[in-house]
């Protein structure tokens, strides 16, 4: 294993040098493996710190097309210091780019209203004749990953989705990340 592997790995991910050395060990050398590994355990990182409490944060906009679209953004969290780093200014910067390209209506799965939820069901019951629930719930996944910010695939890199975007940025700041709201608006829409 060579030191440059090591420092390019935790270059690449923000993980601690041990972790990286580690990483590599496990993957037998192999910097894809070890890179998912990595996102892996950051991922694991970020649900432990999902419950910590985010009152800094920093609010953003990005205007697309000639001002034919317009994307305001408010990302919290824990404190100001992260808020001002250039791995949470960036994620902020990516948000606005998927809202803008993709269109999510809601944050997450858990923010789609009972009702709409009701109606998208009957609506995949009357198109495919299914009344079976599981199979509906597969249909529903494809509608989460349209609709909700968190499911939907990163547009630049389609491998993850936003959700695993947003825990890498938990795992190299050490602080839990939220989105709390955004707005789109498309001329005449």
């Amino acid at each position: 294993m060579k030191v440059e592997d090591v420092k390019k790995l935790r270059e690449e991910t923000g993980a601690g040098i041990m972790d990286c050395r580690k990483a590599l060990e496990e993957s037998n050398g192999d910097f894809e493996k070890a890179k998912e590994l990595l996102f892996k355990k950051g991922i694991a990182k970020a649900e432990k710190k999902a419950q910590r409490a985010t009152k800094e944060g920093l609010i953003d906009a990005y205007i697309h097309l000639g001002g034919r679209i317009g994307t305001l953004i408010e990302v919290q969290c824990e404190t100001d210091f992260v808020a001002r780093t250039d791995d949470f200014r960036k994620l902020v910067k990516e948000l606005l780019l998927q809202i803008t390209a993709m269109a999510p209506k809601f944050i997450s799965k858990e923010d789609i209203p009972e009702e709409i939820l009701k109606e998208e069901k009957e609506r995949i019951k009357m198109e495919t004749g299914m009344e079976n629930e599981e199979k509906i719930n597969e249909y529903l996944e494809k509608f989460y990953s349209e609709n909700c910010l968190l499911e939907q695939p990163f547009i630049k890199n389609e491998t993850i989705k936003v959700k695993d975007l947003i825990a890498s940025v938990i795992a190299k700041t050490g602080e839990n990340v939220k989105v709390r709201r955004f707005v789109r608006f498309e001329l005449s829409e």
